[in-house]
């Protein structure tokens, strides 16, 4: 595996240091470990791990817009989110997840690893207003499609910040349906940002979002509301 990673990190353009290639392969062994006795990951093999979590997760850093507070919204385990602090040490990082067992996990890889973060066990509905206005970047990965995401993710957000949300083929497609909703939350849309996998054939997109104003207060709705009647 760490061939792999070192390999990929050059091949994106990403530095990596030796300590933070260490730290994805000990993160790598948690997560096999607690995945036998959780449901955490359905990529339980050394190459998929590096290539589909972790290469897949530094590709946010290419955007150039991680920075700051950060908060990675239904991180579940660690991606995102983890794998950007590892690689950029310098972020205020905070991980939301509403499965307290998926922080338990996390705790214990920050504690193993050595590093800083906060864990908030939440709804995203309701972290969006205990939470509202305080972070830089929020980043998200397979949670919502982007009418649902836009809503769960810009109140947490600084006039200024952005969201970055790791998407698939369809995400032009899903912004186009999400135009509304993003406006309403106080959002701009910025060109997606396509990356290619090293090693891999995914073809990946990362749809961004500029807090342009201040979301209205109302928002995010109650916890069910949002997916039951995205704002489309």
């Amino acid at each position: 595996m760490k061939t792999i990673l070192q390999e990929g990190f050059s091949e994106l353009g990403i530095k990596s240091s030796e300590t933070a290639v260490l730290k994805l392969l000990e993160y790598s062994k948690l997560l096999k470990l607690w995945n036998e006795k959780m449901n955490l990951t359905a990529v339980t093999d050394d190459f998929g791990i590096a290539t589909k979590h972790f290469l897949d997760s530094a590709s946010t850093l290419l955007t150039g817009r991680v920075s700051g507070k950060v908060i990675d919204v239904g991180t579940g385990a660690g991606f995102p989110g983890l794998v950007l602090k590892i690689l950029k040490p310098d972020i205020e990082l905070t991980l939301l997840d509403s499965l307290k067992k998926r922080l338990t996990f996390l705790e214990c890889v920050l504690n193993e690893l050595d590093i800083s973060a906060d864990l908030v066990h939440s709804r995203a509905e309701d972290g969006g207003h205990t939470y509202r206005g305080q972070f830089d970047t929020a980043v998200s990965r397979a949670v919502a499609n982007m009418a649902v995401l836009s809503e769960l993710t810009i109140p947490y957000l600084k006039n200024g910040g952005y969201l970055l949300a790791l998407k698939g083929p369809l995400a032009e497609k899903e912004l186009a349906g999400a135009k509304k909703a993003i406006n309403i939350l106080g959002g701009a849309i910025e060109p997606t940002f396509c990356v290619k996998i090293p090693k891999t054939d995914l073809n990946h997109r990362i749809a961004i979002i500029k807090k342009v104003r201040q979301t209205p207060l109302k928002y995010p709705r109650k916890a069910g509301i949002v997916t039951k009647n995205p704002l489309i």
